[in-house]
Order: structure tokens, then C-alpha cells, then sequence
């Protein structure tokens, strides 16, 4: 028989490591049901949280934010993931830069936060299309956010993406999330589907375990088709809503454990059109108070809001249609910019009396940046640049088709068709049935004859010679995000009627429009000049170069009507100046380049040019000035109007 080795000094070792180091499997986070609390490695525990969304803030910008929370006694951050950010086709998955999550889950790690995350698949979060791809309509039956085969294959290919990249995450595998959210105040929606809500925590159970803690989070209304049993219910309120009364709805369906807040409103979201909303710091203050008084565990929403850069917003409908500001701010406790305000000092106090507030002064504001009036220069109307826009030509069609139908996600669609007949007296142009889907900018030969918008503006009156172009530029102005979130078409959804004469034979050209402005516009263009501030989609552009570092600075427009704008080739969002609240745009210093370098700034004006195409950046932001209002910006004004009644519409 051969001798036995001796056991090697490792080996001997190894048992007495394995006793001394924490292990993943020593850690939890768990209900204790008899106690009404939640219990973290076997302690009791309450998370006081704030909520931001990395899809809303730039990468360079995450560790700031977080370190500000942490700062702030905060111990939890709670964020979303936004489907339609993350798979932009159908297969194609995007995780790189400032869609890196596993990078953001990190750098909340590095913040000492554990993270609350609700992965959808639909997040409402004001966000396009509730989080959902547009793609899915692709497929024009389908019946989102229930048990329709069509939306549960794509749901199921997701998240199978997805959630293995979580696992290792989880507190108990040694990361930190603590819990996880699925789907999203579905008690909101009309189909109230069990079959649908059992599949989904189905599969989260599958590709998760079962040690995570699965949640579910409805306003008070919808706890009867948002709860499921198996997973914890908890329920969203703000200040203005009564404590005692909704917490007693939710022992009803979650009898015993800590009562859970998920969306405690720190502010609102704002709309075109409508006054800046604000909530006033002593009821945001006075109700945390009275929560964490009762041992509840509550997520303040948001605690930053950030930005809706791009074409991201959502949309809500509330008797007709509101596309939501570019604009995130929320009036939340860390500004737009990244500022602490009043609001988090305030709350940061309330905390201190209940839990140990990190040591340290919370970080300065950033530095602010000055800088013009610049003027812009015209380089062409939008319709001089349809080659290029749409660079495989145009898609025809006896009827229109919808952004959906010919793949177009966001953005600007042209249609265009020609006069079958001479119209010689000013005729209605009108789409049936509510047919523009959002904003319509038309145009005979060039000529721009005004403006269609869903809802609320349904008729033109139009001249023109037979065999006369007629363009109509479509703007998706952001899918409807909460509640309904029925199938939200763009573009053209019916026939447009010249008189009596429903108008066919169409050439609808998807337009790249973000594409021309990185890759083309930086090369030199030949200046047009015009006598007269020219009206219609037009582009204008100007260099600058900043001295020193620079700083956060907002793109003020004065005078401007309705458009894009676009800084370094980077997409900062819409204007809407004439409609307000919002007048200024955040620019992020990590944006601009610094000591002299050019930035190009490009604008995409949709109607009508000022006589004076000029723009300026301010040091503070303007996000109150409401329709027909005189914009006059002064240093020393105080830009806060007082708040109206804010009506819940979840997240």
C-alpha cells in the first residue's frame, strides 16, 4: 500500500480561513414577519433610500451622485432598468458606457449602498414607452404586459439576458441588492392579468433563486391587482397622502412584516406646457418623519431625478396627450445638476434622528459657466438634406405606415406625396381619427404651412398646384409611459384628407437625424444667407471655445420655438421655449471641452427662427416659465412659482 502524503501546510490552513473570513453564505436580507421588520445578516434593519436612474445621468457623473446620497444618510439606492435602453433590437443588447450596469452597481458598492432594483420589464419612470422597446409593436397585436405568447417569448429572451448578470449581484452571492421589484405597479393597468404576474416571478424565481426577496409596489388603488401572493407587497404614496389610511389598506394584503413605502414623492414630474412642479420641503420632511417614526422602510422618489437626454422621455395621457419635459429635475433633494438644495439638508436632519449619518460635509455645488449671447448660423433647411437623412431613399406605400412599421424607433419620420389635383382656394388638411401621432410640421414645395398636433390641433387650411410636394415631418414626441400604456403608434396612423380627397401614394423617409449631426455636420457646409429668419425644419450651428475649465452651465434659448439640440455631436434633448415651463437646457461640464478647444453646437428648429438666432449659457437653470409668459432672465430673480395640486400617475 502506498504511504499517505502528508497533508500540505495550505490544505491545514484552509478550514481555519474558511471560519475567520465572511462568508457569501453568512449574509441575508430577509422578512421577519413576527416582528414586522426586516432583518439584514440576521440584524434588524430598515432602509431609508433614495431613488436615481443611471439612464439619466452621464457615467463620469454616478459616483458624484451616489457619494451625495451616501453622504446624506442615505444606506439604499433604488433604480430601474429600462428594457428599450438596453436592447435597441430585437437580439441586440447594449451594456457598454453609460448603459454599463454592472459598472453602476459597482460604484453604488463603492458608495456603501444597497441596492433596491426594479428590472421591468415595464418601469413606467416618465421614461419612452414605460421602459418597453418600440420594437414590440413591430408586431401590431400584441398585447403588452400580460400573458399574450407574442409579449412573453420576448419578455422571457430578455430577461434570461438580463438576470444572469444580476446573480452574482444578489447580497447573498456577496454583492448588493437586497431585493428586487417585478414588473411595476401593475394594479394600474387595465388587464390585471395573475397568469402574466405568475409567469414573471415564474422566472425571476428560475434564474434567481429562491433567497432573493422578491417585492411588488402599487398605489393604494392598485394593491388588489398588483399584489401576488409569494412575493412582498408594498405601496407608494407621497406627502400630501394620508399615512394612516393607505398603511392600513396594505395590512391587508401583507398582514405582518415592516411596512414599506417604495415611492415616496419628493417632488413631480413636469410637462410641456404646464407650470414647473414643486413640493414644499416642510410636508416632504414632516412625512418621512412620521414614517420612519412608525419603523417603516421608505425609498424616496426621486432623490436625484437627472435628465431626459435624446428622445427618451415618455408621455402620459390625461385627457389628451403630455409629452414630459426634457428636464428631470424633479424638485428632488439633489438637483438636475447635482446640486444639494435645501430639500436634502432638510431631510438629512430627519434621518440623523434615526439612523447614523456618514461623517463629512456633503459636497460643494459644481462649478456654474457663463457664456454669449452666440449667434447661430443657418446651415440648410432639413429638407435639403433628405440624401443624406435617409441615405437608402425613401420607403413607398399607397398608405402611410407608422415609425413602428418601418422601424423607426424615435425621432423624425418625412412623409411626402404630390398634389393629385390643383387646390386653388385655402382647403382643410385633417387626419381622421386623431391620426398624428405627434407633432406635425407641413410643407407645400418647401413652404412651411404650419403645425398638426395630436389632440390638439387637427386642421390646416392649404393652397397648391397640382403635381405641388406635400411634406409632412413627423415627430415622435415620446410613447406614453404609465398606467394605460396601450400600443402607442407614431406617425401617420391614417390617411391625411386634402378637402374630400384622402391623399395615397406616399414616400416616407426614416431620417437618421443624429447621424447627420455627428458624422456630416462637422465637416464645413456652404452658408446659406437669407434677408429673413427662414420658418420650417431648419438646421442651425455655431462654434465656441471656452477658456479655463469651464463648468455645469444651461442652454438658455430665447426666442426659439420648438426643436433638438445637439452639443459636441451629443443628443442634449427638446426645447419647446415658446411652450415652456422649461427655458433652459442642462449641459453637463464633461460635455463641453475645456481651454480653448471648439465645441459645435447644433439646433434643429422645427418652426420659427428668431430674428436674432441667438442662444446663450446660463449659470442657473430656468424651468418655470409657462406658455405665453414674457422670459425675462434676471440674476437676482427668484425663479420658484408656487406649486400646483399634483395628481398621482405612478412611475
Amino acid at each position: 500500500m502506498a504511504p499517505k502524503k502528508p497533508p500540505c501546510l495550505p490544505s491545514l490552513l484552509l478550514p481555519l480561513l474558511t471560519l475567520l473570513l465572511p462568508q457569501a453564505d453568512t449574509r441575508s436580507f430577509i422578512v421577519d414577519r413576527e416582528n414586522d421588520r426586516f432583518l439584514l445578516d440576521g440584524a434588524p434593519f430598515r432602509y431609508v433610500s433614495g431613488s436615481l436612474h443611471y439612464f439619466r445621468v452621464p457615467r463620469v457623473l454616478w459616483a458624484d451622485r451616489l457619494l451625495k446620497m451616501r453622504m446624506s444618510g442615505l444606506n439604499a439606492v433604488q433604480f430601474y432598468v429600462p428594457w428599450n435602453y438596453h436592447e435597441p433590437e430585437p437580439g441586440v443588447y447594449n451594456f457598454n458606457g453609460s448603459r454599463d450596469l454592472t459598472a453602476f452597481l459597482n460604484e453604488a458598492s463603492i458608495a456603501d449602498l444597497l441596492v433596491i432594483l426594479r428590472p421591468g420589464p415595464y418601469i413606467c419612470a416618465e421614461w419612452e414607452m414605460g421602459g418597453l422597446p418600440a420594437w414590440l409593436l413591430q408586431k401590431p397585436e400584441i398585447q403588452l404586459r400580460t400573458s399574450d405568447p407574442d409579449f412573453l417569448a420576448a419578455v422571457d429572451s430578455w430577461f434570461k439576458v438580463l438576470l444572469p448578470k444580476l446573480y452574482p449581484w444578489l447580497y447573498h452571492n456577496g454583492g448588493n441588492i437586497i431585493s428586487i421589484q417585478v414588473e411595476n405597479e401593475y394594479g394600474s393597468y387595465k388587464a390585471c392579468d395573475f397568469t402574466y404576474m405568475r409567469h414573471l416571478a415564474g422566472l425571476f424565481r428560475a434564474l434567481l433563486g429562491d433567497r432573493i426577496l422578491l417585492f411588488t409596489t402599487d398605489g393604494p388603488e392598485g394593491l388588489k391587482c398588483g399584489s401576488l401572493q409569494g412575493l412582498y407587497t408594498t405601496v407608494d404614496f407621497g406627502p400630501a397622502d394620508n399615512m394612516t389610511e393607505i398603511f392600513a389598506l396594505l395590512r391587508k394584503y401583507e398582514p405582518h412584516g415592516p411596512l414599506v413605502n417604495s415611492e415616496y414623492y419628493t417632488g413631480w414630474l413636469d410637462y410641456w406646457g404646464q407650470n414647473h412642479s414643486t413640493r414644499s420641503i416642510s410636508a416632504v420632511t414632516k412625512g418621512l418623519e412620521n414614517m420612519l417614526k412608525l419603523g417603516a422602510s421608505v425609498n424616496m422618489y426621486m432623490f436625484h431625478g437627472g435628465t431626459n437626454f435624446g428622445y427618451w422621455n415618455g408621455a402620459d395621457e390625461k385627457g389628451r396627450f403630455l409629452p414630459i419635459t426634457t428636464s428631470y429635475d424633479y424638485d428632488a433633494p439633489i438637483s438636475e445638476a447635482g446640486d444639494p438644495t435645501p430639500k436634502l439638508f432638510a431631510l438629512r436632519n430627519v434621518i440623523s434622528k434615526f439612523q447614523e449619518i456618514p461623517l463629512g460635509p456633503l459636497p460643494p455645488p459644481s462649478p456654474k459657466m457663463m457664456l454669449g449671447p452666440l449667434t447661430l448660423h443657418l446651415d440648410g433647411y432639413l429638407l435639403s438634406f433628405l440624401d443624406i437623412l435617409c441615405p437608402h431613399g425613401p420607403i413607398r406605400s399607397i398608405l402611410p405606415m407608422t415609425f413602428e412599421a418601418v422601424k423607426q424607433d424615435h425621432g423624425f419620420m418625412l412623409y411626402r406625396t404630390y398634389l393629385t389635383h390643383t387646390v386653388s382656394e385655402p382647403t382643410q388638411l385633417w387626419v381622421p381619427n386623431n391620426g398624428v401621432h405627434d407633432r406635425a410640421y407641413v410643407m407645400v414645395d418647401g413652404v412651411f404651412q404650419g403645425v398638426l398636433e395630436r389632440n390638439m390641433k387637427h386642421q390646416l387650411f392649404l393652397m397648391g398646384k397640382m403635381g405641388a410636394k406635400l411634406d409632412i415631418l413627423l415627430e415622435n414626441m415620446g410613447r406614453l409611459s404609465f398606467g394605460s400604456n396601450s400600443s402607442d403608434f407614431k406617425g401617420l396612423l391614417e390617411p391625411p384628407v386634402l378637402g374630400q380627397t384622402a391623399l395615397t401614394q406616399w414616400l416616407m423617409f426614416p431620417l437618421k437625424v443624429d447621424k447627420l449631426v455627428k458624422w456630416w455636420f462637422p465637416l464645413p457646409l456652404l452658408r446659406s444667407s437669407h434677408a429673413q429668419a427662414p420658418s420650417g425644419p431648419t438646421f442651425y450651428s455655431t462654434t465656441f471655445s471656452i477658456l479655463g475649465e469651464g463648468g455645469d452651465t444651461f442652454l438658455f434659448l430665447p426666442g426659439w420655438t420648438k426643436g433638438q439640440v445637439w452639443i459636441n455631436g451629443f443628443n442634449l434633448g427638446r426645447y419647446w421655449t415658446r411652450q415652456g415651463p422649461q427655458q433652459t437646457l442642462y449641459v453637463p461640464r464633461p460635455l463641453l471641452f475645456s481651454r480653448g478647444a471648439l465645441n459645435k453646437i447644433t439646433l434643429l428648429e422645427l418652426e420659427n427662427v428668431p430674428s436674432e438666432p441667438q442662444i446663450q449659457f446660463l449659470d442657473r437653470p430656468i424651468l418655470n416659465s409657462t406658455l405665453h409668459k414674457t422670459y425675462i432672465y434676471s440674476l437676482s430673480a427668484d425663479t420658484q412659482s408656487p406649486s400646483e395640486p399634483m395628481e398621482l400617475s405612478g412611475h
